[in-house]
């Protein structure tokens, strides 16, 4: 394989950038990097180099600064380090030190392209030179030398087609679905990786013909690390098996990249069809959902945008079947069932909380609790002093009703009065607290509320000598 030709033609035909753009190169130290720094020096590209230092190796981490900061006087191209306290960060945020390592090193590449981090603050350091923000520009001075400011367009790492297989089955047994199976993309914002078509062999012979020198980071060799129990323990007896699965796998990985964008498409159209956006909440019919196809795939890409859990997909499928005022919550939003539409909104919006209640209806379950709904001849039955259970006169009740949270200004006539009184006068009469009056509810209809649920009922609703039927309303 001519490396440097392909190199050029994959940038070329992923249109990932144009030749004059300035770059900057995530650079190890490893074979992987110091190629990627020869292809684009050999490619005439106009690029500077950039160090992570981890800290997690000692020696080793400090020798591997200062070997890229030669390969960056090798070429007579700027140098910029910075050193990460990767345990600290690790231990702080509950994280693996990969995950941690991978967070810490794509934090800083998007400071660097947004002109927001300044060489000199106590936490970066470089050999050759510093790095300042100039008009949302970056200059470099190098001793008595000041370079002109320049913009940086992109950031270069050195992931490859073997990198991007380990990818590729790792999310396969993580389960990640079709998303994860696209495997590494050449292009995410400004992170760029140009010798994805290339596999470790490619890039290895080309190092050797170019007589390129590298350093070899130990941590590679252990397997407690996932990707590299994928690396030098999987794949190898996978191949023992099928000789061509390196070859295949990167075939498949074209296949699976163009396969997610048409179901990407697919998925698109049918949010477009099913999806009434009305404020912060969506509303869906359910019993268009309901004939849609392949539902789970269809209610996951839906929820997963709301802070959904694939494995809480049944249980939204399930709520299509359910009774009013069933609901599933995420860390964020909370989807309900209500009468035909499932409807999806922020946990905080009160708009979520409004349930309706109709005339078919024998059990209603809202945030207080569940509410058990009977209708009653007046002869079968006996009145109760508890404000747990509302007995109305069912004659001079209409459905739809409405249960929803209390709001500002709402007043009702309770029991035992012939004037209105606002709720918040109520509130403080019946001594409620601060949270009980936050999660008190009420059952209003036509804008006149029948219940104030669990305290008292309105007295234009109550039982008469005259009360032939009954509706029952219980708290439970």
């Amino acid at each position: 394989m001519n490396l440097l030709k392909e190199f050029t033609n994959f940038i070329k035909t992923e249109n990932l950038f144009q030749p004059k753009d300035k770059l900057v190169l995530a650079v190890s130290g490893g074979i992987d990097s110091v190629v990627l720094c020869e292809l684009c020096y050999q490619a005439k590209f106009d690029f500077v180099i950039a160090h992570c230092n981890f800290q997690l190796r000692g020696e080793e981490s400090e020798r591997d600064e200062l070997f890229v900061k030669d390969i960056s006087e090798k070429y007579k191209v700027r140098f910029f380090v910075k050193k990460f306290d990767t345990e600290k960060f690790a231990d702080t945020n509950n994280l693996s030190i990969q995950v941690a390592a991978r967070e810490l090193r794509y934090s800083w590449f998007k400071e660097i392209v947004n002109g927001e981090w300044s060489m000199g603050n106590g936490q970066s350091s470089t050999v050759s030179g510093q790095w300042s923000a100039v008009n949302g520009q970056r200059s470099i001075n190098d001793g008595n030398i000041h370079h002109s400011p320049f913009t940086i367009h992109h950031i270069l790492t050195a992931h490859h087609a073997n990198d991007n297989i380990e990818t590729l089955l790792m999310n396969f047994f993580r389960g990640t679905g079709i998303n994860g199976l696209r495997g590494i993309l050449p292009k995410q914002n400004n992170i760029i990786r140009p010798l994805l078509f290339a596999t470790r062999a490619d890039i290895v012979d080309f190092g050797r013909e170019n007589n390129l020198s590298f350093v070899e980071d130990s941590s590679n060799l252990s397997e407690k690390y996932t990707r590299n129990y994928f690396r030098h323990q999987l794949i190898p007896s996978i191949e023992k098996v099928f000789p061509k699965a390196e070859d295949n796998l990167k075939d498949n990985l074209k296949r699976f990249r163009e396969i997610e964008m048409l179901y990407q498409q697919s998925v698109s159209t049918l949010k477009k069809k099913l999806l009434e956006h009305k404020g912060e909440e969506v509303h869906i019919p359910v019993l268009k959902l309901l004939k849609t196809q392949p539902l789970f795939t269809l209610v996951y890409e839906v929820i997963k945008d709301f802070n959904f859990t694939a494995h809480q997909t049944d249980e939204v499928i399930n709520l299509l079947q359910s009774e009013t005022g069933k609901y599933v919550e995420s860390s964020s939003h909370r989807i309900i069932k209500n009468r035909n539409w499932l409807i999806i909104a922020p946990t905080s919006s009160l708009l979520a909380q409004n349930i309706l209640i109709e005339q078919t209806d024998k059990a209603i379950e809202f945030a207080n609790g569940k509410l058990k709904i009977e209708k009653l001849s007046a002869e079968n039955c006996r009145l109760s002093a508890d404000n747990k259970i509302a007995t109305l006169d069912a004659d001079e009740i209409k459905f739809p009703l409405l249960l929803r949270k209390h709001k500002q200004g709402d007043y009702f006539y309770p029991l035992g009065m012939n004037k209105k009184k606002k709720l918040s006068r109520f509130f403080t009469d019946q001594k409620l607290s601060i949270t009980e009056k936050e999660n008190t509810w009420v059952i209003e209809m036509d804008k006149k509320i029948l219940w104030v649920v669990g305290k008292r009922i309105d007295d234009r609703f109550k039982i008469t000598a005259k009360t032939k039927n009954i509706l029952r309303v219980s708290l439970c």
